[in-house]
C-alpha cells in the first residue's frame, strides 16, 4: 500500500507541476487584439554566420539556434556571407495542441484518483492538424490561437503556419461560422505583420504567400452569414466584411479603412457590386464576402516573372472578394500608399493558378495623385485584385520637350524633302536605277511623315480617357507605316544588289516598280494585318496605357522589332557587298554610270540603316524595366529626328541633287531675267501698243 500510495503522490505531483507550467503560456481571450508589446511578433533567432572562407556564388549552412528545427543558409555576396534561406521552426503538430493534452490528461486525474489513477493512460498521439482540432476545439477552432502567437515568427515558423491554414481550408472547411472564421484570421494576422515580413524572403519555397492568399479565399468563400451586414474579422493585417444580396438588391459596397505601418491615417479599399451585375442573381438569397489585406502585397511572389530583380510594387490594398458565379464584373477603389506625382497605377487581378498579376482583367477608369478606380472581371480563378506601380511609365518634361521639338523638325525635314524632289525629278531620274532611287526616297519620307502624324495622334489620345477601338486604329496605322520605311530601305539594299549584278539584262521600269511597291506596302500591310488578327481578339494587341504594340503578354512588338532588325542586318551586308565588288574595273560607259549611282545609293544606306538600327536598338532597350532614363532621351532625340536625317542624308548630300537645284534655281532666275528684260525692250513696248 505504501509503494501504491508513493506512486500516486509522484504522479499527482507531476500532473499539478504540468499544468501549473501550462498555465504560464501567452493566453488571449477570443476576439481581443494583442496590446503593448505582445502585438509585435519575435522576427526569429539570427545565429552565427559562416567562418569559412568566401567566395563568389559559394554557399554554407548553420544550424538554428536551441529549440529549433532546420537550417539557415548563407550565400557569399561580394565578399561577405549573406543571409539567403532558412528554415528553422519551433512548431509542430504536438506543440500546438500541448495545452489541450495537459489539460485533458489532469481532467482524467482530477475527479476521482483514487479509483482511476493505475487505469489512466496517455492520449492517443495527434497526427495531423484536423485530428486535433476536431479533438479539443471543433467548434470555434481556437485552441490553436496560443500556440502560433506565443510562437517565434520565424521563416520556418511563418511557412508551418501557412502550410496548417492550407491544411484547415482543405480538411476543415465544411460550415464555416463567424468564430471559426475569426481564429482563422488571427493566426493568420499573426504572419502579416510588418514586424515579419522581411522573413518572408528567407523562405525557401516562393509560392508560399500565393499559397496563404488561396487558403484565406478558399476558406472564406464556404463562410455562411446571417441575413444582414457582418463585420466578420477585424484584425489589423486581415479584415473580413459580408452582406446577403439577390436580384432586388441595390447597388452595394464594402468599404475597408487599414492602417499600414503604424499610419495615423488608414489606407481606404473600396468594393462596389453595380446594380446590373445584380439583376443576373437568382430570388433567393445570395452572399458576398470581402477580405481586405493591407500588407499581403509586399510578400505576393509572382511566379515566372521576367525580370524577378525588378519586382512589380503593390501600391494598396489587395482586396480578395467571393461572389456567386453569375456575377461577372466588379468595381474597385484604391487608395495609393505611394502618392508621389509619377506613380502611375496599373489595375490587375491575382491569378491563382498562374501565380501572377494579371492586367487583362482589370480596366483603369480613374488615375488621379491620391485614389485608383478600376472595372475588374470575377472568377474563380481569380478572386484578389490590386493596383500596381507602372513600371514603365516615365514622366520627364525633357521627353516631352525633346519630342515635341523633334517632330517638329522632322516633319517640316520631311515636307522640305519632297518638295526638293518634286523640284529636280526631271533632272535626276535619267537612268532606271536612278528614278527607282528617287522613287525609294520619296516613300521612304512618305511614309515616316505619315507615322509621324499617326505616332501624334496616339500620343495626345493617351492623355484622354481611351478609346480601345481607336487605340487599335493609331496602333495599327503607326505600325504599318513604321515597316512600310524599313522596307522601302529593304527595297534600296535590293536595288543595289540589282544594279551590281545584273549588267547585260535589265528589268522594265513597271516591273521595278511593281516590285518595289509590292516589298515596300505589300509585306508590311502583311505583317500588320496578321499580328492584328492573331492578338486582338485577346486583347493583347496594345499595351496599357499607350497605343503602341504589346509587349508583356503576347510579344506583338516583335512583329515589329523582327523585321526591322533583320533589315538593318541585311542592308549592312548589303554595304559590305558593294564596298568589295566596287574596287573591280567597270565594264561600259553605261555600267560606269551606274556604278556612280549605286555608289551613291550605298552611301546613303551605309549612313542611314545604323541611324535607324540605333534608334530601335534604344527603342527595345526602353521596354526593360527599370531602364534609365538615359536611354528614353537617347531613343525620344533619335526617332524625333529621323526626318531631319533622311533629308540631310539622303537628299541634301548628294552632289547630283544639288546641282540639279543649282541649275534649277538659275534656271528660274535666267527665267526671271528674261521676262524682266523682254518687258523693258521698246519691241515689247509697241507690242503691248498695238494691242
Amino acid at each position: 500500500m505504501k509503494s501504491r500510495a508513493t506512486t500516486i503522490c509522484c504522479l499527482i505531483l507531476f500532473l499539478a507541476t504540468e499544468y501549473s507550467h501550462s498555465r504560464f503560456h501567452i493566453r488571449t481571450k477570443d476576439g481581443d487584439k494583442l496590446q503593448g508589446p505582445e502585438r509585435k511578433p519575435k522576427t526569429g533567432r539570427i545565429q552565427e554566420k559562416c567562418h569559412g572562407p568566401c567566395s563568389t556564388s559559394s554557399n554554407c549552412s548553420q544550424p538554428c539556434a536551441q529549440h529549433f528545427h532546420g537550417e539557415i543558409g548563407f550565400i557569399c555576396n561580394g565578399n561577405k556571407w549573406q543571409k539567403s534561406t532558412e528554415t528553422c521552426t519551433s512548431l509542430s503538430v504536438e506543440t500546438l495542441f500541448m495545452d489541450s493534452n495537459s489539460a485533458s490528461r489532469l481532467s482524467v486525474a482530477a475527479p476521482s484518483i483514487t479509483l482511476h489513477i493505475l487505469d489512466y493512460q496517455a492520449p492517443e498521439p495527434i497526427r495531423s492538424v484536423a485530428q486535433g482540432i476536431q479533438k479539443n476545439c471543433p467548434l470555434d477552432y481556437a485552441c490553436i490561437i496560443n500556440a502560433v502567437k506565443s510562437s517565434e515568427a520565424t521563416s520556418g515558423n511563418i511557412a508551418f503556419i501557412v502550410e496548417l491554414l492550407k491544411n484547415i481550408s482543405t480538411d476543415l472547411s465544411a460550415n464555416v461560422t463567424r468564430e471559426k472564421m475569426k481564429s482563422y484570421s488571427k493566426v493568420a494576422n499573426h504572419i502579416l505583420d510588418p514586424a515579419v515580413i522581411p522573413n518572408w524572403a528567407f523562405i525557401p519555397d516562393k509560392n508560399v504567400s500565393s499559397d496563404l492568399l488561396q487558403s484565406v479565399n478558399w476558406f472564406a468563400r464556404q463562410l455562411h452569414i446571417r441575413n444582414e451586414p457582418e463585420h466578420i474579422v477585424d484584425e489589423f493585417f486581415i479584415q473580413t466584411k459580408g452582406f446577403p444580396i439577390n436580384n432586388n438588391t441595390s447597388e452595394r459596397s464594402l468599404s475597408f479603412s487599414m492602417n499600414l505601418n503604424n499610419t495615423v491615417e488608414g489606407i481606404l479599399g473600396i468594393i462596389e457590386i453595380p446594380r446590373q451585375e445584380l439583376w443576373k442573381l437568382p430570388p433567393n438569397a445570395s452572399q458576398a464576402v470581402g477580405i481586405a489585406f493591407p500588407t499581403l502585397g509586399a510578400v505576393l511572389k509572382e511566379a515566372h516573372l521576367e525580370n524577378a530583380h525588378l519586382p512589380r510594387v503593390v501600391n494598396g490594398l489587395v482586396l480578395s472578394v467571393i461572389l456567386p458565379e453569375k456575377l461577372e464584373e466588379i468595381l474597385f477603389t484604391f487608395e495609393k500608399i505611394n502618392k508621389s506625382q509619377n506613380a502611375r497605377a496599373q489595375c490587375v487581378g491575382w491569378h491563382s493558378r498562374k501565380r501572377k498579376w494579371d492586367e487583362n482583367v482589370c480596366e483603369t477608369t480613374l488615375d488621379t495623385k491620391n485614389r485608383v478606380k478600376c472595372r475588374c472581371n470575377y472568377t474563380n480563378v481569380m478572386m484578389s485584385f490590386s493596383i500596381l506601380m507602372s513600371p514603365i511609365s516615365v514622366d520627364n518634361r525633357v521627353l516631352d520637350y525633346i519630342t515635341c521639338i523633334g517632330l517638329s523638325v522632322s516633319i517640316l525635314s520631311l515636307i522640305l524633302c519632297l518638295i526638293i524632289e518634286a523640284t529636280v525629278w526631271s533632272r535626276v531620274v535619267l537612268t532606271d536605277i536612278s528614278y527607282m532611287r528617287h522613287v525609294c526616297i520619296v516613300n521612304i519620307a512618305v511614309s515616316l511623315l505619315t507615322a509621324n502624324v499617326w505616332f501624334i495622334l496616339g500620343s495626345n489620345f493617351n492623355k484622354k480617357a481611351q478609346d480601345y477601338n481607336w487605340c487599335v486604329a493609331v496602333t495599327f496605322f503607326s505600325h504599318f507605316f513604321y515597316l512600310c520605311l524599313f522596307f522601302w530601305m529593304l527595297f534600296k539594299a535590293l536595288l543595289i544588289i540589282y544594279g551590281l549584278l545584273v549588267v547585260f539584262r535589265r528589268m522594265m521600269k513597271s516591273r521595278m516598280m511593281a516590285i518595289g511597291f509590292a516589298v515596300g506596302y505589300g509585306c508590311p500591310l502583311v505583317i500588320a494585318a496578321t499580328t492584328v488578327a492573331i492578338t486582338v481578339p485577346g486583347r493583347g494587341y496594345v499595351r496599357r496605357g499607350a497605343c503602341w504594340l504589346n509587349w508583356d503578354d503576347t510579344k506583338a512588338l516583335l512583329a515589329f522589332a523582327i523585321p526591322a532588325l533583320v533589315i538593318v542586318a541585311v542592308n549592312l551586308v548589303v554595304v559590305l557587298v558593294v564596298a568589295v565588288n566596287t574596287q573591280r574595273p567597270s565594264i561600259g560607259s553605261s555600267k560606269s554610270q551606274d556604278v556612280a549611282i549605286i555608289l551613291r545609293i550605298s552611301k546613303n544606306v551605309a549612313i542611314l540603316t545604323p541611324l535607324l538600327g540605333l534608334t530601335w536598338g534604344f527603342g527595345i532597350a526602353t521596354l526593360i524595366e527599370g531602364t534609365s532614363l538615359i536611354f528614353h532621351i537617347i531613343f525620344a532625340l533619335l526617332n524625333a529626328f529621323q526626318g531631319l536625317f533622311i533629308l540631310l542624308f539622303g537628299t541634301i548630300m548628294d552632289h547630283k541633287i544639288r546641282d540639279a537645284l543649282r541649275m534649277r534655281m538659275s534656271s528660274l532666275k535666267g527665267q526671271s531675267r528674261a521676262v524682266e528684260n523682254a518687258s523693258l525692250s521698246p519691241t515689247y513696248g509697241s507690242k503691248l501698243m498695238n494691242r
